[in-house]
């Protein structure tokens, strides 16, 4: 046997257990995966609903400012006529430009016609009563509420009228017979004093003096 087939052999043999020795070698075990990263959760949208403000009744809605809401129409009402009942001239003219025209809202119609009905004025409680009709004759579902106090209110102003009516009748007759009256002391005043000339004694003619010597009668 030769060295160079020796050497062969050990190398063969050298490199089988090289192979069996891998063999047995456990291989690593590899890192687990790392979890995926989760992206967080969108937070949840919260709707938030705008509060709303409370609307402001502008100088043709109703505007019951005395009275919280959700009064029933007809206390409402009441409960502004009392609040009006105090008030003076001043006052109810203020009232009378916020109220403004009041179109066709019954509620405001009705307004105006309580505080026209406080002035004392017989323009504006012949206004009121123009008013206090067109609230009856109003078929709306906002008017209906209303109507009963309305007939009641307008048989009320219209009674009024008739006895301011007469009242001012009564003093235009009581002004004219005064001046009646007047004319009449005028011209009885002027008839005394048409008597009391005529009444004044005829003064005597004064006698006539010659040279401041008594006149003498001639004998018969």
């Amino acid at each position: 046997m030769s060295f160079s087939f020796v050497r062969r052999a050990a190398l063969t043999s050298a490199i089988c257990s090289s192979m069996a020795l891998a063999a047995c070698v456990t291989p690593p075990r590899s890192a687990p995966p790392a979890p995926p990263v989760l992206a967080p959760a969108p937070a949840p949208v919260i709707q938030v609903r705008p509060v709303e403000a409370e609307p402001i009744a502008p100088a043709t809605q109703p505007a019951l400012a005395f009275t919280p809401r959700g009064t029933p129409p007809v206390d409402a009402m009441l409960a502004y006529a009392d609040k009006l009942r105090p008030l003076g001239t001043p006052e109810l003219a203020t009232e009378i430009a916020r109220l403004g025209d009041p179109g066709d809202a019954p509620v405001v119609q009705m307004q105006l016609a309580l505080v026209l009905a406080q002035t004392r004025v017989p323009a504006d409680l012949a206004r009121s009563l123009g008013l206090l009709q067109r609230v009856i004759a109003n078929p709306t579902a906002d008017a209906q509420p209303l109507q009963p106090l309305a007939r009641v209110l307008a048989a009320r102003y219209l009674e009024q009228r008739k006895v301011e009516d007469e009242r001012d009748r009564q003093a235009q007759q009581a002004r004219d017979a005064q001046r009646r009256i007047d004319q009449l002391n005028d011209r009885i005043e002027a008839l005394r004093a048409i008597e009391r000339s005529f009444a004044r004694p005829a003064s005597a003619p004064a006698p006539h003096t010659n040279g401041g010597k008594p006149a003498t009668t001639p004998a018969p």
